[in-house]
């Protein structure tokens, strides 16, 4: 990676790779969505949701539980668009960084 001189990378700024991911992902598929011109019925859910999780990236703190929950909108809302698989596939994989959610004990 090429950095201007003085230039530091996020993660010598103590923030978690994962979460340049997935703001990385995100970015992507929100551009990538803003540019689809075809309408669909749950386009603005996805929009809501990838608001959402760029909110949670600004935050610095992602809550996995959330963040699956999100990623199921938007892959029921989009999901079937194939123009948009591969940005969707990144989202996905940049979530799945944070590990497995576990269910509240009883």
């Amino acid at each position: 990676m090429l950095r201007s001189v003085g230039q530091t990378s996020v993660t010598e700024q103590g923030m978690d790779p994962r979460t340049v991911e997935l703001g990385t992902a995100v970015s992507r598929l929100r551009r990538e969505l803003a540019g689809y011109q075809n309408e669909f019925r749950d386009r603005a859910i996805a929009e809501d949701e990838l608001a959402a999780l760029a909110a949670m990236v600004a935050a610095g703190a992602p809550e996995t539980a959330r963040m699956r929950r999100s990623l199921l909108l938007i892959v029921g809302s989009i999901g079937s668009v194939s123009a948009l698989a591969q940005p969707l596939m990144n989202v996905r994989n940049a979530v799945d960084l944070f590990g497995e959610h576990q269910p509240p004990s009883r």
